[in-house]
């Protein structure tokens, strides 16, 4: 073998610049890091369950489509079913993103020093219409009133997550102004839906008729409070 073919036959080290340029390609083609990744993920599912309930209560649940749901998020039909499995998982989502932090809120805030239980049912009352009477998540709950008979499931969620957590924590306050000796009536604590029943007609009423006859529906509760406490004194 001569010295010119041993030379052709070894093989040139690589460029410093083409390794450079290789770490480039192969830097850019990384994936991202996980935590970007769950941010634009927990963003995108943000986007859906946004538009989930403008469409909702724009449409009703019956009558909203999951490509209208998409088009208004901005995302493909398929990205959709990355999060949910159908419409009634994300209404489901809805709701517990929505009502039930709420609720939980409500029902486990701590009462006000030396405060009364008809103080106590009044602030959770004044809550409650202040942040789903008079906001989108009233919507919400007129949507199950209107359509939960049709869709059992849904109705069955919503009774789980919001209704048994409120009834639970408004029992409680009426076991407690029985024992002060604040409410007369002892079998209250059987039905605590007769306490909050003026909320959920504010909830209603405003809906169908407040633009014919609004409703002061924290008036229309303290007169109901009056027939079970007993009206204040004035100084």
């Amino acid at each position: 073998m001569t010295n010119e073919t041993a030379k052709t036959g070894r093989k040139s080290p690589p460029r410093p610049a083409n390794r450079r340029a290789g770490a480039r390609a192969s830097a850019s083609s990384k994936p991202p890091p996980p935590s970007n990744r769950a941010e634009r993920a927990a963003e995108r599912r943000g986007a859906i369950i946004e538009a989930a309930m403008d469409e909702f209560i724009a449409r009703g649940f019956a009558a909203t489509r999951l490509d209208d749901i998409a088009k208004r998020a901005g995302v493909a039909k398929g990205t959709i079913y990355l999060h949910f499995k159908d419409k009634e998982s994300m209404f489901e989502e809805l709701i517990r993103t929505a009502i039930v932090p709420l609720v939980v809120r409500l029902s486990s805030t701590p009462p006000p020093p030396g405060a009364s239980v008809r103080d106590m049912v009044e602030l959770f009352a004044q809550s409650f219409i202040k942040e789903v009477a008079s906001t989108r998540r009233g919507d919400i709950v007129r949507l199950i009133v209107a359509e939960g008979p049709r869709f059992p499931a849904v109705a069955d969620f919503y009774y789980r997550e919001v209704v048994t957590r409120g009834l639970s924590g408004m029992r409680a306050l009426i076991e407690l102004g029985i024992a002060r000796g604040e409410i007369k009536q002892k079998n209250l604590a059987q039905f605590p839906q007769i306490m909050v029943a003026p909320a959920l007609i504010a909830v209603i009423w405003q809906s169908l008729f407040g633009r014919h006859a609004p409703l002061d529906a924290i008036a229309m509760f303290r007169v109901h409070l009056d027939l079970i406490f007993g009206e204040r004194r004035t100084a």
